[in-house]
């Protein structure tokens, strides 16, 4: 059933204008008596969407899938991945893209509901979604975008009126996640396995078109998409490291071609600073530990590159050189990127040779002492030295003064210097036990005041403000390591 566009739905359907072999037309499955509990006003009215009207009866139908709006035109993608190093077919298994809506400036997002049912590819999954796990993508996808880290954002959360069957009967929900596009390396994997070397340039110059209008002229075009994803992979896990965020399943199919950050199943923030933490409870080896990011973004691009093989040059050999030399840029990159930002978190604004060994001495007495990662930096932006783990050990004492002596060495005030790092230092985050708390508030009691008034102290997380004192504070310790669960 369709909807008029009344609430302010403008969709296009460029990706359903593609070959079939990239998707299957999928109607979300109706679900029993759909309740809207988390809606995001600000994205709504950024989208040129009606958040009145939205979450109004007839709105709330269509944010559940019971109701298609006009214009919309429901596919499932098909993708592949390589996931924990290991190829395998995929495709969206429980969510539907609606379409892409455009706003009135001319940008384009993907209008997905992840949790709509089954599908052509839900490989035996009852294509459901629970409502815990989706409310944490809530939370965690929209504290990235205060953070300033390249995100999909979620517009709402409804629940369904119907149980989900996981090891316990668990209550259903729909997420309506927004993002540049859902093309993914995996997109490419799977159209370099299963199509025509025709359907793979199709599919560059639609990337290159949505997301690099700028290099669309290049005569090596493609080498160019490969080089500019490069440079924002790069870029996106330096912002991870930057503020301790672990991603968790960084397999090809959860790696975007837009550089967003998607997918927040088993992903969690550092509290304690030990670059070997692992969060997902499947990471048995530690794959994709917070120190393996970088290097794991690398081998995900070297797949990218070889999917894209037969668009770089005829000669595959020297194709292949051409994807080497691209890619051996990714380390630099990253490198430059991560030493700038730490940089910024110490509030140094210009350089010097030493700066990297200061930085990696206080990393290495952080860890030492099991130092909060959030709120050493936090401390130090606030000159409080006193409040880190670290104070009154000599190596930390000698470590302070070297990094005083640094910031008087520079032209700008030490002011200035502070005023940097309050930019750069997030006051808060996401902590793992808060969002634990709302989640089970929320489930388990249908209250969900525990999770607004988290979602408006990480609205701003660079405020510093009185309000997010409470959220700065550790959780009890533990025997027990955290762990988080994929949610399929």
């Amino acid at each position: 059933m369709t909807q008029n566009n009344e609430m302010g739905w403008n969709f296009d359907n460029s990706y359903a204008r593609l070959p079939e072999l990239f998707f299957e037309s999928t109607e979300p499955t109706p679900v029993r008596s759909p309740e809207l509990v988390i809606f995001n006003k600000s994205l709504a009215n950024s989208l040129g969407l009606d958040a009145q009207k939205l979450q109004r009866e007839e709105g709330v139908e269509v944010l559940a899938g019971n109701q298609i709006p006009e214009a919309a035109l429901p596919i499932s993608q098909a993708y592949a991945g390589h996931q924990f190093g290991n190829f395998t077919m995929l495709g969206d298994g429980r969510a539907v893209l609606l379409g892409e809506q455009t706003t009135s400036s001319g940008e384009r997002f993907d209008i997905q509901l992840k949790g709509s049912g089954r599908t052509p590819f839900s490989r035996g999954g009852d294509g459901r979604a629970t409502l815990g796990p989706m409310l944490r993508e809530y939370i965690i996808s929209e504290a990235m975008h205060a953070l300033r880290i390249p995100t999909n954002r979620s517009l709402s959360v409804v629940t369904t009126g119907e149980p989900v069957i996981r090891e316990t009967e668990l209550p259903g929900a729909v997420l309506t996640r927004v993002a540049a596009s859902h093309l993914r390396i995996g997109t490419f994997e799977y159209v370099a396995n299963w199509g025509t070397r025709e359907e793979l340039r199709i599919l560059a110059d639609y990337a290159i078109k949505r997301h690099f209008p700028d290099i669309e002229d290049n005569e090596d075009r493609y080498l160019s998409l490969f080089e500019e994803l490069v440079k924002r992979q790069a870029e996106l896990i330096v912002k991870w490291q930057l503020v301790g965020f672990i991603h968790g399943v960084m397999n090809t199919d959860n790696m975007t071609i837009s550089g967003e950050t998607i997918d927040y199943g088993p992903c969690a923030f550092m509290d304690e600073y030990d670059p070997a933490t692992v969060f997902s409870s499947i990471d048995v080896q530690g794959r994709y530990a917070y120190q393996n990011q970088p290097a794991i973004g690398q081998w995900n691009l070297a797949r990218f590159a070889e999917t894209l093989l037969p668009l770089f040059h005829e000669n595959q050999d020297h194709a292949v050189e051409l994807a080497q030399e691209a890619l051996a840029k990714f380390k630099e990159l990253y490198h430059r990127h991560w030493l700038e930002g730490m940089r910024e978190k110490l509030g140094i604004q210009n350089e010097e040779d030493q700066d990297e060994s200061l930085i990696e001495n206080l990393l290495n007495i952080m860890e030492d002492h099991r130092a909060d990662f959030t709120n050493t930096f936090r401390a130090l932006t606030l000159d409080k030295p006193e409040d880190t783990a670290m104070n009154g050990t000599l190596e930390f004492t000698e470590w302070y003064n070297q990094w005083q002596a640094r910031l008087a060495r520079q032209e700008k005030s030490k002011t200035s210097a502070y005023q940097l790092m309050k930019n750069s230092n997030p006051a808060v985050i996401p902590r793992n036990h808060r969002v634990e708390e709302a989640l089970e508030a929320a489930v388990e009691k249908g209250d969900y005041s525990v999770m607004e008034r988290l979602m408006d102290v990480l609205a701003n997380p660079y405020a510093y403000s009185p309000e997010q004192e409470e959220y700065t504070k550790l959780p009890e310790p533990s025997n027990q390591p955290y762990r988080t669960f994929c949610g399929t």
